[in-house]
């Protein structure tokens, strides 16, 4: 179903208790590059940050739930102010300076953590081959992670879930992360896709329920906000699900039942029309 203009959510927000935001950071909180202070276009703009700092005076938690590996979100949450995040699309959860590998199904006996057992197993090598020419390395961003293996270019989710299991590797899956912004021109016509490959059983809502069942906080105290299909799965453990404008593509893709409210505006000028939307409830 197409997604629900903000100004139409009403009924969704009226029901909730905000006290805990759980934001993508990349093409939601922040704009080109990564900065907090720029948007899409590279234009600076303090919406966002003057959106964080009202946030944190009323109470509002934002929590990081990312695509970034936990070293990113923990040097990006001294920056902002946050504490606690969610990295590598759930499987590995931060608490303070604590982290922990989430495993799913992913064997342990392939390595020291999920992203080594990914590799060695040969699920990597599959795909790269299978899409080759369409699919690589997310380079450098690949490097340093622990749970997931990042690629870029474009794919069928379903054909690589489908590939994979036709080789007994069917504990792993793709999933898409968003559109790039970048040219990759060599990978084919059309917008790249930064794409996770991770282990079934894990998920950025899986390990966000299991947080915020950790801090005893129920589903009308919890929104989400992200840009991409992989931020969509929060719809099921939070009150109300966001998509900023640039990710209205991907409105449709999430469970039918569930409405997920569309913002006006894009990146960090959208995170901030869902913050004011939901300060407005506390």
């Amino acid at each position: 179903m197409p997604g629900l203009a903000l100004a139409d959510a009403g009924p969704v927000l009226e029901r909730l208790a905000p006290a805990l935001l759980l934001s993508d950071v990349d093409g939601t909180l922040v704009g080109r590059d990564g900065s907090l202070l720029a948007d899409l276009d590279g234009k600076p703009t303090l919406v966002a940050a003057e959106a964080l700092v009202a946030a944190q005076v009323a109470g509002l938690e934002v929590v990081l739930v990312s695509g970034r590996t936990a070293a990113q979100l923990r040097e990006t949450g001294r920056l902002l102010g946050t504490r606690d995040a969610i990295a590598e699309l759930g499987t590995v959860l931060v608490r303070g300076r604590k982290e922990e590998l989430v495993w799913g199904d992913a064997p342990r006996d392939l390595g020291a953590c999920p992203a080594e057992a990914l590799e060695r197993s040969g699920a990597l090598a599959v795909l790269l081959e299978a899409f080759a020419g369409r699919l690589e390395p997310h380079t450098p961003w690949h490097l340093g992670r622990r749970g997931t293996f990042l690629l870029r270019g474009q794919a069928e989710v379903a054909e690589a879930d489908a590939l994979l299991a036709g080789h007994g590797l069917g504990w792993a899956r793709l999933l898409d992360n968003g559109r790039l912004r970048g040219d990759y021109p060599h990978l084919g016509p059309g917008p790249a896709h930064a794409y996770h490959l991770l282990p079934g059983g894990v998920s950025k809502a899986g390990s966000a329920a299991a947080y915020l069942a950790g801090r005893g906080l129920d589903r009308a105290q919890a929104a989400a906000i992200g840009d991409s299909p992989a931020d969509l799965e929060l719809a099921g453990v939070a009150g109300a699900m966001f998509l900023v404008a640039n990710g209205a593509w991907a409105a449709g893709l999430g469970d039918p039942a569930t409405p997920v409210i569309v913002t006006p505006s894009p990146a960090g000028q959208g995170w901030a029309e869902a913050v004011n939307a939901l300060l407005e409830r506390i």
